[in-house]
């Protein structure tokens, strides 16, 4: 796991780089140097619209967004956003690469790559905000509420959601450029694959997309904090500074063990005793406790807190304690996330593998919602970070898979009924 790789500065030179500053300047000339060359080129219509509005928009990002994100060290380049990142990159340049084999105009698949990057990035947060409402963005106030839902430093990408995304900027990408929709389809799945490859490498840094516990010789532990240590401590598997609270986090924050030698203990706290405060927090729930107690794990970190004594005086005392050099970590766990990088590494190559044998349009696509549900129904069943929905018994992902296979038959049958043709050369 490597969550942080790098940060860039916040000023260069003394001048603010975020926000007011160098890089809302470097937008500006960039965005207005592009939308004269491309209204010299295609003139002022609909696509060249949409392109002011995309640049309007990451120009707020520039100027509002990117200084909320920014820490007291400046903005944090995270390992997943630079493999989601490498992961459009080359998926963008397979296509081009294939596209060219076929006789494609490269450009089609620049234009397409763009807005549906967009709309995947968009479809892919909404679709995590939306299943992960309750438990990661509904106790913030609604100004953090706001940053929290676009900050994509942290992961929180449903490539489900994605896919929907995808599929909504693709239709209209065909519709208003008059392409051979299945042909297009056909032209990016093995893009698609590899994209979602190293996407996932990208969830391995982040400790998102985690699985069960392991003991083959290839589990994986994450550290303090991360997404599967504190799923770990909200189950009550793992002690926090060596005590539990109560599995229902509801409830007020009452300690229900402590472990000999461990920072609670010497601090003198014992079953029964009721947190009140952390660092000056009030923490009025187990949940609130744990959550703020796990920011608390870096070396030589303060730790303090304001206790009622459950004993017969009802005291209430303050604790204090420095955290350890090595936090403990999450307990060994499946890495489905390189299980899923390895499938869709195999996904890709059995696309490519496939494309000069598909007799007809959509052949190719019809494979990859035809095996990928089927892979991730499976990996599905190894991770533990999604709880079941609609009373199925199944994760939303798996209960999507379904869906999806459903939709492959349909095509599969469709495919089946047209003449054997393609409308781009099966060159590559």
């Amino acid at each position: 796991m490597l969550q942080t790789l790098f940060h860039i500065p916040n000023r260069i030179g003394g001048v603010p780089l975020f926000g007011f500053g160098i890089l809302l300047a470097v937008w500006a000339v960039a965005s207005l140097l592009f939308l004269v060359r491309l209204v010299r080129r295609q003139g002022f219509n609909s696509d060249t619209l949409g392109y002011v509005v995309l640049l309007a928009i990451l120009g707020l990002v520039i100027r509002y967004v990117l200084p909320g994100l920014c820490d007291e060290v400046g903005l944090p380049i995270r390992g997943y956003g630079m493999m989601l990142l490498a992961g459009v990159v080359s998926g963008v340049a397979l296509a081009a690469w294939r596209a060219g084999r076929m006789g494609v105009d490269v450009e089609i698949v620049t234009s397409l790559a763009f807005w549906m990057f967009l709309s995947g990035i968009v479809g892919a947060r909404l679709f995590y905000i939306i299943e992960y409402w309750d438990e990661r963005f509904r106790g913030y106030p609604p100004g953090q509420r706001i940053v929290e839902m676009i900050n994509l430093t942290k992961g929180g990408l449903v490539v489900y959601g994605s896919l929907i995304g995808v599929a909504v900027a693709l239709v209209w990408f065909v519709r208003s450029r008059r392409l051979p929709g299945l042909a297009l389809c056909d032209l990016i799945a093995p893009s698609m694959m590899l994209g979602l490859a190293l996407g996932r490498v990208g969830c391995f840094c982040n400790g998102c997309c985690f699985g069960g516990l392991c003991d083959l010789p290839w589990k994986a532990s994450f550290p303090w904090a991360s997404p599967p240590h504190a799923r770990h401590v909200e189950l009550g598997w793992l002690p926090l500074f060596g005590m539990k609270f109560d599995p229902d986090l509801s409830t007020p924050a009452v300690i229900r063990s402590v472990e000999s030698g461990s920072p609670a203990a010497e601090a003198g706290l014992a079953p029964g005793d009721r947190v009140l405060r952390v660092n000056g927090i009030a923490v009025e729930s187990a949940e609130m406790a744990e959550a703020w107690m796990l920011s608390l794990g870096k070396p030589g970190q303060a730790v303090a807190l304001r206790v009622l004594k459950g004993s017969a005086d009802h005291s209430t005392v303050d604790v204090s304690w420095t955290a350890p050099d090595a936090p403990p970590g999450s307990l060994p766990i499946h890495p489905t996330q390189l299980y899923s990088a390895i499938n869709a590494s195999l996904l890709c190559l059995v696309l490519l593998a496939f494309g000069p044998l598909a007799r007809r349009d959509g052949q190719v696509f019809a494979l990859m919602i035809t095996l990928y549900p089927l892979a991730r129904y499976v990996i599905e069943i190894i991770r533990t970070d999604e709880s079941s929905v609609f009373g199925t018994g199944l994760s939303i992902s798996q209960n999507i898979s379904l869906l999806l296979l459903a939709g492959a038959i349909a095509l599969w049958v469709y495919t089946a009924m047209q003449p054997p043709r393609r409308a781009w050369a099966a060159t590559a």
